[in-house]
């Protein structure tokens, strides 16, 4: 743990609260594709550790400052969406919205900085762990719905697992057949890609195990203009990280597929009935690292 990193923590998570959790993650995307071809120039400096998942633009610290300080505007009553990740938290022209978002950059950097001590090498994915910790702190401080969310009368007669109206997590990609449609397709790519960049030297891993991951945040950028992209980097980071690990570009995908029904499991469990956000990707990636530890 760095003193400094921490205070670089903070203004990482008042960024992230400033620009809106989406689009915070979106930098992250371009940040790990730049990293990735930092990799393969041979650069010294770790990009991707240090900018693309560090107090600049990691998800634990910029993201969830940006959704943290949605839903303590949403709480105030000066904004009217808790859930709302795409409005960019200046725009609620009150500095403790921004305050509250680098407190949850801080805590992303310690929780962080915990579990890579405590944890074995590979456990889980500490940044989507602490993701889906922090989104849920932000529920239970700021959200009225608990962490499972409150059902409505209409999704009591549909069921909770049923999504409807407006408790829906992305309508374009809910139905099974899409989503095993679309986690093959990006899966493919991402295993592909990395067993190729792998397979060249293994000091390219983080080129390897990455891109599909920035291949899917960076165009999440036509996501907060409106129009439908999928959410996919809970597919492709699984895919990239179990072809590598197994060897194979048919376990890879395997391993994406479950993980995009996954992501929409936690949306379903975690995110329609509430109203703050609780990311279902990051649920899914982390859950999903974990059983990548447990078998390979």
């Amino acid at each position: 743990m760095n003193f400094a990193t921490l205070l670089a923590s903070f203004g990482g998570g008042v960024f992230g609260a400033a620009l809106g959790g989406l689009p915070a993650f979106v930098f992250t995307g371009f940040a790990v594709l730049i990293g990735a071809a930092a990799v393969l120039g041979g650069s010294s400096f770790d990009f991707i550790s240090n900018v693309a998942f560090g107090p600049v633009f990691g998800p634990h610290i910029a993201f969830c400052g940006g959704v943290a300080a949605a839903a303590y505007a949403a709480k105030k009553g000066i904004h009217k969406a808790g859930k709302d990740i795409v409005s960019g938290g200046a725009g609620f022209n009150d500095p403790m919205a921004l305050l509250i978002g680098g407190l949850f950059g801080i805590l992303g950097y310690l929780l962080v900085s915990i579990f890579n001590t405590i944890f074995p090498a590979g456990f889980t994915d500490n940044a989507a762990l602490t993701v889906f910790l922090s989104n849920t702190i932000t529920r239970v401080t700021f959200g009225k719905t608990g962490v499972f969310g409150t059902l409505s009368e209409e999704a009591k007669a549909r069921g909770r697992f049923t999504p409807g109206g407006n408790e829906v997590w992305l309508p374009h990609q809910q139905d099974f057949g899409q989503i095993f449609v679309i986690s093959l397709g990006v899966s493919l790519l991402a295993a592909w890609y990395a067993l190729a960049v792998i397979g060249v030297d293994q000091a390219y891993f983080p080129a390897a195990a990455f891109v599909g991951f920035g291949i899917s945040a960076a165009p999440l950028i036509l996501l907060c203009i409106g129009t439908n992209v999928p959410v996919t980097h809970h597919m492709t980071i699984i895919a990239s990280l179990s072809a590598i690990a197994s060897g194979s570009l048919v376990v890879g995908v395997i391993m994406g597929i479950i993980s995009g029904f996954l992501g929409e499991l936690a949306s379903r469990t975690f995110f329609i009935h509430g109203d703050t956000h609780i990311d279902p990707p990051a649920t899914a990636i982390f859950i999903m690292t974990f059983l990548l530890w447990v078998i390979f």
